[in-house]
């Protein structure tokens, strides 16, 4: 049976949170695979994602970078605040007809909506796992999901400067993983480790 997005968020988003909850103050400054995002950016980018992607989720118009960005990073809860928003995200596409429609200013599918907010979850919950040391084992079915859609979508993300150029794997990648040939779809080396 094939899983709703609302499944596939809550799935990801059950990788992604313990890695934000175990980030500690002091690895918030590491580099990321994500050249343009210390750690400390890319939670704040996660902030951004999940309340956006709720208004999206609505119907709504969203503000991608107009929150309080790495600011949000300064409260004593921030930790428990950015689960408490993954929980409102896998509940905002819950509603029946969430997934239906178009959404956002591009007026885009709703289904590949709701699939670009899994993947800012997968692909930066990776980028946060690499930066702090940490394993990353994001659930198949979400790898899956992503694959399709972020093939489609790479040629418009690469022109806008979403995703780099896609990153070449060994031997044309026969041996890469699903989550390895994601990762280079977006532009990522998924065997980058920290400097």
């Amino acid at each position: 049976m094939t899983k709703s997005i609302s499944d596939l968020l809550r799935s990801a988003t059950e990788r992604t949170v313990p890695l934000v909850r175990g980030t500690a103050d002091t690895a918030l400054a590491a580099p990321t695979p994500c050249a343009e995002y210390d750690a400390r950016a890319l939670v704040a980018h996660l902030f951004d994602v999940v309340v956006n992607f709720q208004r999206l989720a609505a119907k709504e118009d969203a503000h991608f970078g107009q929150g309080p960005g790495p600011d949000r990073l300064a409260a004593d809860d921030w930790r428990e605040a950015f689960a408490a928003e993954c929980d409102a995200l896998v509940a905002a596409w819950a509603v029946p007809g969430a997934d239906q429609g178009s959404t956002g200013a591009m007026n885009m599918p709703a289904p590949v909506v709701g699939r670009m907010a899994l993947g800012d979850l997968t692909v930066h919950g990776w980028d946060l796992a690499r930066a702090t040391g940490r394993p990353y084992d994001p659930d198949p079915a979400v790898v899956d999901a992503l694959l399709g859609t972020f093939a489609e979508l790479a040629p418009t993300a690469r022109r806008m400067g979403v995703f780099g150029a896609e990153h070449p794997l060994p031997d044309g990648g026969a041996d890469a993983t699903p989550l390895d040939r994601l990762l280079a779809l977006t532009g990522r080396d998924p065997r980058w480790t920290r400097p």
